[in-house]
């Protein structure tokens, strides 16, 4: 039981992420939908590089856009890329030019459009140069100026290296933590990080459609009571002359004020 409550939490979770970017629900999403992204994270160059037969196979059936099965695969690589085919599917998009490594000027080109996005923003930045210090020191690669995928497969630093590059709100988030409190909203340790992604977010739609239900059953009610409201005044006025109507055919004598109204 409680695995079929997983699949459907997951599910539920994916195809809200994706009807929100779909605007015109066609079942498909295109660059400028995921361009919009995690209030944008992704970075224009990987953007263009997603959609490209790197790391989707249906391109071309599906008119250059993004399905939703190719989507599946996009956002659990996100949400966790820790894990091996995670790994694969962002080095691919960061090799540039496919020759089975990662050099600096690829990792400078990726990260240098970061750093445009942040200055707009007004945050600080690390130079381009201090960064591929921090994570060649981070990976430790086994040929110099050169991350291959068995070098990041590796290491434990797969979700920090990744979210440097091609994530900026994942990036900013880390960034700007507090050590502590992470500590203590790391959620289940038996959960990996998908797990723990979705039911987080799961919890979180589930709150905003009850509030949103409460909102409108309120709003519904309380449009109910001022129906109610009018049908009694009029049925209190037996002497047509008394009861008054402005042009659009809103009563005017025997309805109770806003003030009166409990």
């Amino acid at each position: 039981l409680n695995r079929s409550s997983d699949l459907y939490e997951h599910f539920y979770v994916i195809y809200c992420k994706f009807w929100e970017l779909d605007t015109d629900h066609d079942l498909f999403i295109d660059k400028s939908d995921l361009a919009r992204y995690n209030d944008h994270a992704l970075p224009p160059i990987l953007i263009q590089r997603i959609f490209s037969e790197t790391v989707q196979r249906d391109l071309k059936k599906n008119e250059g856009r993004m399905s939703y099965r190719d989507f599946v695969w996009f956002l659990l690589a996100d949400e966790d890329k820790q894990h091996p085919t995670s790994i694969e599917y962002w080095f691919r998009l960061m090799d540039l030019d496919g020759d089975g490594v990662l050099s600096m000027y690829e990792m400078e080109r990726v990260y240098e459009q970061q750093v445009r996005r942040m200055e707009r923003r007004g945050i600080e930045t690390l130079s381009v140069e201090d960064c591929l210090c921090q994570i060649l020191d981070m990976v430790k690669p086994r040929v110099s100026n050169k991350i291959g995928l068995r070098d990041i497969k590796r290491t434990q630093v797969a979700t920090l290296f990744f979210n440097t590059f091609v994530n900026l709100e994942k990036y900013l988030e880390y960034e700007q933590r507090d050590p502590f409190a992470a500590k203590e909203n790391e959620g289940d340790p038996e959960l990996n990080a998908w797990e723990r992604f979705c039911q987080r977010t799961y919890d979180r739609l589930i709150a905003e459609e009850q509030l949103a239900e409460d909102y409108l059953g309120d709003g519904f009610d309380e449009g109910l009571d001022a129906d109610d409201d009018e049908l009694a005044a009029l049925k209190s006025n037996d002497d047509d002359s008394e009861t008054r109507f402005l042009d659009d055919g809103t009563l005017l004598s025997g309805r109770k004020s806003p003030d009166d109204v409990s």
